[in-house]
């Protein structure tokens, strides 16, 4: 089969598309036959090996996964003697980045904890574009900022993978939503549903007098000092761009102002992936599409990424 593959840590320039064999599954696995992936802002880090903590996870001096690749969706080829939640033939969809990554590729095993049924509304390539980037909005928005109706809620980094999830999310819950976008995404913004959108470019929202109950920071750009002076008492800081000062401030700010700010792991499930899905088929969640490519063009697709000039998802037709 054909895989896109990495050796060491580095640029886009040393993925190479080879020829590799294809995997079998373990008894907890199931084989899969790709037919999307996507990119996230993950994949370009572990490509990097940078922040350094990365390297513990992903190996120190060299990546311990050799075929990258996190946001997949294809039909179940095989499964192993233990699986019991699919069977061959079923159209499936999740974040491998639990089980070894490596969906940019033609086939992929993986444990079945990683996926669950694609949304039967989407295609491949608007199915891959979901897991990784809108569990990360489902569970900062919902599980720990615990949006609400009428709550005024400020986005940092709006128009990206997560931040295109965000915004769609904090609506359907009856938020207030105020995106923080670059010039180029504005628009997106308001056709995701922002009631306003920043242009960071043009104007610092640490500089207003507004306040909001709940800022979701995709970018982690602002310290948790800046940041205190536009969350109301009471209000909740989730960042899923770690933030050491929120790490360290955060119970103090909330024993004196009652102001929580909550570093985000994501950590994709099946329960997560339903409600995705769930959302999807309700029509409160659409995946946001920039550009399509094939596993020729991975490092094309990563170099975007890195430079921050995606607007919504990249995928990967295999």
């Amino acid at each position: 089969m054909k895989a896109i593959v990495y050796e060491k840590y580095g640029s886009p320039d040393l993925l190479e598309l080879r020829e590799v064999k294809r995997p079998e599954p373990r008894p907890h696995e199931v084989l899969i036959k790709v037919l999307a992936a996507a990119v996230n802002k993950a994949d370009w880090h572990l490509l990097r090996g940078e922040p350094l903590p990365i390297r513990l996870m992903a190996g120190l001096f060299k990546p311990k996964h050799k075929i990258p690749g996190a946001d997949v969706a294809g039909i179940v080829e095989r499964v192993g003697s233990k699986i019991t939640h699919f069977r061959p033939g079923d159209e499936v969809f999740g974040d491998l980045s639990g089980s070894g990554f490596g969906s940019f590729a033609e086939y992929v095993s993986t444990d079945e904890k990683c996926l669950a049924k694609k949304p039967s509304k989407l295609s491949y390539e608007e199915s891959a574009a979901l897991p990784m980037a809108a569990v990360t909005a489902l569970q900062g928005l919902l599980d720990q900022g615990r949006v609400e109706e009428g709550q005024e809620v400020l986005i940092n980094g709006a128009s990206g993978g997560v931040g295109s999830y965000a915004i769609q999310l904090a609506k359907a819950y009856g938020a207030h939503v105020t995106a923080v976008s670059s010039t180029a995404k504005v628009e997106i913004a308001y056709q995701l549903g922002a009631d306003e959108v920043i242009d960071y470019k043009l104007h610092d929202f640490i500089k207003d007098s507004k306040q909001y109950d709940l800022i979701f920071d995709v970018v982690g750009n602002r310290s948790p000092k800046e940041i205190e002076r536009v969350l109301k008492p009471g209000g909740t800081y989730v960042s899923c761009a770690f933030s050491l000062g929120a790490l360290l401030l955060g119970p103090w700010k909330y024993l004196t102002e009652r102001k929580k700010m909550i570093n985000l792991l994501a950590s994709t499930n099946p329960a997560s992936l339903q409600r995705i899905s769930k959302l999807v088929e309700e029509e409160k969640l659409r995946p946001v599409i920039d550009k399509s490519f094939t596993l020729d063009d991975v490092p094309e697709a990563l170099r975007i990424i890195g430079r921050g000039q995606a607007a919504g998802k990249l995928v990967i037709a295999v």
